[in-house]
């Protein structure tokens, strides 16, 4: 009986071996097949950096003034932060923010964002997005540029939160946990923060330095950005002090479709803005 039970033990042990050996395979390979696709830059922005009707996205006209490949990760609506509101690391929203997809890019696990199911509008490209982000190579990518602060300013995110620096529910917390992780897979990678642009709401006849969300007012959020990246050794583009007009109200039909998304003429400025700061930055 003794050895019998043994033989069993054995028998047993020999089996949850081989399903561990077969799982930890199939791990290993699916892994070992992420990451095979090589592109010289990634954009990580909000709607200001999609393409909206027949005009390009930014990064697309960026690409082409730098004359590298771009992989363009925008996703509008999204913000660096997760949401106080929804407080569940697999929220829709909250693991395609900043900070959830650059977890992502440092575990190479996109199963979170792969699942995830928003049902507003304009979000139905954002499962492709999500796709070709995961297929990614990051430690071959020389530029990340970060272009958020927009929706974390329109929900009222907390600035930062000075009890927590790494805090995702922060904008600065958000922003430095995501350069944190993409310095672990690519500690060599340029990453530029780019701040929004100054906005109009005509919609209430209301600009970004009246409208306060709850966090502050947009410009708080671009000082604090500008900020950070120095504190963070990233570089910057500032797109919000002293570049589109704003002396009189009707200065925004000149760059802007609605106030808060870039006309043809906007993208052009926007693009050529970030390209001459990424020469001048490189020749330096």
């Amino acid at each position: 009986m003794d050895r019998r039970r043994n033989r069993q033990v054995i028998a047993y042990y020999a089996l949850a071996v081989l399903l561990f050996a077969a799982i930890f395979l199939s791990t290993f390979r699916s892994r070992a097949h992420r990451g095979q696709q090589v592109v010289e830059m990634v954009c990580f922005g909000d709607s200001v950096f999609t393409d909206i009707g027949d005009m390009a996205a930014i990064p697309d006209r960026l690409a082409e003034l730098l004359d590298v490949s771009c992989y363009n990760a925008s996703m509008g609506g999204t913000c660096a932060a997760r949401l106080e509101k929804e407080r569940r690391l697999d929220s829709a929203k909250g693991c395609l923010s900043l900070v959830g997809l650059a977890k992502a890019v440092r575990s190479g696990d996109f199963g979170v964002q792969k699942s995830a199911r928003i049902r507003d509008s304009n979000t139905e490209l954002f499962p492709a997005i999500v796709e070709g982000l995961s297929e990614l190579d990051f430690t071959q990518v020389e530029i990340v540029l970060i272009e958020k602060g927009l929706n974390d300013y329109h929900d009222g995110v907390p600035i930062d939160n000075p009890e927590d620096p790494y805090d995702a529910y922060s904008f600065l917390g958000a922003l430095r946990s995501a350069v944190a992780d993409l310095r672990k897979v690519n500690p060599q990678v340029r990453i530029v923060y780019i701040t929004p642009t100054y906005a109009w709401y005509t919609a209430w006849g209301l600009t970004c330095e009246e409208m306060d969300n709850g966090g502050g007012l947009l410009e708080d959020y671009v000082d604090a950005g500008l900020a950070l990246a120095e504190e963070l050794d990233i570089e910057a583009v500032d797109l919000y002090h002293d570049f589109f007009p704003h002396e009189s109200w009707e200065d925004w039909e000149l760059n802007m479709m609605d106030g808060l998304h870039p006309n043809e003429a906007g993208r052009e400025k926007i693009a050529r803005r970030i390209a001459d700061a990424l020469r001048s930055a490189k020749a330096e």
